[in-house]
């Protein structure tokens, strides 16, 4: 009786523990760990096209310099549109502990609610506070495109290569340096896998990053632009 009692409790203990896993990922309690749900997007452009109807045209965005890159350049100021837009900031931006930065694309057509994941900055900000210890250098492998190299990460001081979890897929990209001494993640793993699968319509010139914008509210941000040469292979752009 004993031994089946203690079975009982134990399926019992598990079920709680899988009803609890399962409420971690409620839209109400997104799991920061994952892409922000749908309904907390949704809910940000909401605000945001309210916001701008009542203001005449404004945004509610934080100012940045003009060369910011131009995934980040726009970034959501919340104390603008919450709580009078919508009831509160959502549990997956930086603001409340979030792994994302809540952004607007197309500001002078359609602004549109993205998200830029701050894994990718927090990998840049560790190679950057390495590179300052080593008096500004970066060593460099082989070049790998128009003006952009390969780490020497072993040199850099560290055991291997830093990756980042890619947003779009389940890979690890690497990190790569530019002949500006900027440090960028490497998004060709992706593109090429969609360039090989999908077989888009892209034109050499063009930044094709955007194949990327299309697939998933996670913008590609702290990258190179990336077009196709005319055998319609992935090459990075020349600045």
């Amino acid at each position: 009786m004993r031994l089946f009692t203690k079975g009982i409790h134990a399926v019992l203990l598990l079920s709680v523990v899988f009803l609890l896993t399962g409420c971690m990922y409620a839209p109400e309690e997104e799991a920061i760990a994952g892409l922000p749900h749908p309904e907390h997007l949704d809910l940000v452009q909401r605000a945001v096209d309210t916001y701008q109807a009542d203001t005449g045209g404004l945004l509610p965005i934080k100012t940045k310099e003009l060369e910011t890159d131009q995934y980040i350049k726009y970034p959501i100021e919340f104390s603008m549109i919450v709580p009078k837009y919508t009831e509160k900031i959502p549990a997956s931006a930086f603001e409340k502990g979030g792994l994302f930065q809540y952004v607007l694309m197309d500001v002078e057509e359609e602004p549109t609610v993205k998200v830029v994941d701050l894994r990718m900055a927090e990998r840049i900000r560790e190679l950057n506070l390495r590179k300052s210890i080593n008096n500004g250098s970066v060593p460099f492998h082989d070049e790998i495109g128009a003006g952009v190299f390969e780490i020497d990460f072993k040199t850099m001081g560290f055991k291997s290569p830093l990756t980042v979890q890619s947003p779009y897929s389940n890979v690890q990209l690497p990190i790569v340096v530019g002949g500006d001494g900027n440090f960028y993640v490497d998004y060709s793993i992706d593109l090429n896998k969609i360039l090989m699968e999908e077989k888009p319509d892209v034109k050499p010139g063009d930044d094709i990053r955007y194949l990327l914008e299309d697939i998933s509210p996670v913008l590609p941000a702290y990258s190179r632009p990336y077009t196709v040469d005319e055998d319609n292979e992935l090459v990075f752009m020349k600045k």
